[in-house]
């Protein structure tokens, strides 16, 4: 029986990627869950411009809207907290997107080392 093609490279590979992933979690900064909303309001002096014409709404207000225990928070935000609470968000995505990145090339090379494993005692 002929043997199984060397892994090894392989794993040097998986080894060399994880490592580059994770360090691109360690440069994130602060993230936050949540979605950044810009709002227009209508007041409360039913004479205003706003009632009649949504064009004439108050605003942009900004507000974060998450979850916490089951409720949905909203925090109303400066303009200049919120363009670091739309940094923290996009921090978030990114963070996620590397989490399933890794987990993706840890299943891959776990079965590639389970394989390798298997074939060495089989020999």
């Amino acid at each position: 029986m002929p043997s199984p093609p060397d892994t090894a490279p392989a794993a040097d590979r998986y080894a060399q990627r994880f490592g580059q992933l994770r360090q691109q979690l360690q440069e994130l900064g602060y993230f936050c869950k949540g979605t950044l909303l810009e709002r227009r309001m209508k007041c409360g002096q039913p004479s205003c411009l706003c009632h009649r014409d949504p064009a004439k709404r108050h605003g942009p207000y900004r507000e974060w809207t998450y979850k916490a225990h089951g409720k949905t928070v909203n925090v109303k935000l400066s303009p200049e907290a919120g363009r670091i609470y739309q940094a923290a968000s996009q921090q978030y995505r990114q963070l996620k997107s590397l989490l399933n990145r890794l987990e993706r090339l840890s299943r891959t090379a776990l079965a590639a080392q389970a394989k390798r494993t298997k074939a060495g005692r089989t020999t």
